[in-house]
């Protein structure tokens, strides 16, 4: 081991990372070339692609020009996308297609989709003809489709191989697809037929054919399947991969577990954003993006919640000659607003990973709501009894404190409904739940917990 290589038994993986990166750029700013390139060799490739990331731009280029043809092609692939274009800017159009047209298909797709048109028009034209053609069948799909986001190189065979001709083939195949763990059976007319492990072919007799042994029981998906029911699909059978069919029910390629690892992450980082009131990421790195950029996108849904609010402080502002009466109602408005909106926010949460997760497939909305107001009514009682001996303390009238005490039970359980409801409303109108539930849960408990609030201050103080 030289002296600038990491011991790697002695670290953990995060510590490994962090002491890649960190020496990394050291070396790099000594101009110690050969150094750096030592470094990197006992590297996985994904802990090189991290390391990359964490440099300055101005040294990306050079970190990545260490590396082997071979080995910058897998660092390529675990890059983020908002890297991948910065390097592809600097390098030399011969750079460019020796990396582009040796990536997977469907990491080629994923970085085609974030570069502009003409860039990919001419990276496109300059493909060797199996990837061009390749490249052009998975941008023929919808984006977030099977279609878009499986790859084509898979094994498929013949139902009339034997056992010893199927290992044969797979041992000259092994190198130039995805994954061997399955193998796809398919009829004269390339008709998925049956499914057979790499398992079932070791311990199966050299001379029995592939119809004899396959599966035909075969869990599909469509190139039209959205790429969340892809994932869902490969989470419930723990599946390694799962086929593609067309319309025809032909074998046109698959979608692996690791697809479904970046489907998982994209999909649950637009959920967590569209719960923060419409803050997207739009596919780039939030802590990278513009600062500008940042706030544009977080200024139109601020901004509505401001105006909505606005309604609210019109309805305080109506009830008027009653807070003249009573000043101390006043001063339990924000702690009702707020315990409503937090409640609301929890349903809205639950219902929407339901929905996401299939969990609540079995049930009817009716009855999802119909839960969660029972919920809200014993999440009422509690903070409802809490709040009125709070509020007897605080003003010493017990009519506010019951006031208090009254409103927070109704207030939760109308926080409760709405937050199960909405996201099924908002479903059924082909809008996401998770972008549009918040601002509107925040308004209908705002503004009606307001009116609940002084109605019940009228009943109970006989205003």
């Amino acid at each position: 081991m030289t002296e600038n290589q990491i011991p790697l038994q002695t670290v953990s993986r995060s510590e490994l990372r962090q002491l890649v990166r960190s020496q990394l750029q050291i070396m790099l700013e000594q101009e110690n070339l050969q150094g750096a390139k030592a470094l990197l060799v006992p590297v996985q490739p994904v802990d090189i692609a991290e390391a990359i990331e964490g440099l300055p731009e101005a040294m990306q280029l050079i970190a990545f020009r260490l590396l082997s043809k071979a080995e910058a092609i897998e660092v390529y692939e675990y890059l983020d996308s908002s890297v991948q274009q910065a390097l592809i800017e600097e390098f030399k159009s011969q750079e460019v297609l020796d990396i582009v047209d040796k990536m997977s298909p469907d990491d080629r797709v994923r970085l085609f989709d974030e570069l502009p048109a003409k860039i990919v028009r001419r990276l496109v034209e300059q493909l060797s003809l199996k990837e061009r053609q390749a490249t052009a069948l998975l941008l023929g799909y919808e984006a977030d489709t099977a279609g878009r986001i499986m790859t084509p190189e898979c094994v498929s065979l013949k139902e009339t191989l034997t056992v010893a001709e199927t290992l044969e083939r797979i041992r000259r195949l092994a190198t130039v697809t995805e994954t061997i763990y399955y193998l796809y059976v398919t009829d004269a007319a390339r008709h998925l037929t049956g499914i057979v492990s790499l398992r079932d072919l070791v311990i199966s007799q050299p001379q029995q054919t592939l119809a004899e042994i396959m599966t035909r029981d075969v869990v599909y998906v469509h190139t039209d399947t959205d790429q969340e029911d892809v994932a869902r699909l490969i989470q419930r059978y723990d599946f390694l991969a799962v086929p593609v069919v067309d319309r025809e029910q032909r074998l046109v390629g698959i979608v692996t577990i690791d697809d479904v690892m970046d489907i998982l992450e994209q999909e649950t980082t637009e959920d967590i954003y569209a719960l923060g009131g419409g803050v997207q990421s739009g596919g780039d790195n939030y802590f990278q993006t513009n600062l500008i950029t940042v706030a544009r996108k977080r200024v139109v849904w601020l901004f509505v919640l401001l105006l909505t609010n606005s309604v609210t402080a019109t309805l305080i502002n109506s009830q008027e000659a009653i807070l003249k009466q009573v000043v101390a109602l006043a001063a339990f408005i924000p702690l009702l607003t707020g315990t409503g909106g937090n409640v609301g926010a929890q349903s809205s949460t639950v219902v929407i990973r339901g929905l996401n997760t299939d969990e609540i497939r079995d049930m009817g909305a009716f009855q999802v709501v119909s839960r969660e107001a029972m919920a809200g009514a014993m999440l009422g009682v509690i903070l409802g009894t809490v709040a009125t001996f709070w509020a007897y303390l605080l003003k010493g009238d017990f009519a506010v404190a019951f006031s208090v005490g009254m409103s927070l039970v109704a207030i939760s359980i109308l926080a409760s409904v709405a937050g199960s409801a909405l996201p099924f409303l908002f479903r059924s109108l082909s809008l996401d739940p998770a972008l549009m539930s918040a601002p509107f849960i925040t308004t209908a408990v705002d503004v009606l917990g307001v009116l609940i609030y002084f109605t019940i201050a009228k009943i109970v103080l006989g205003l």
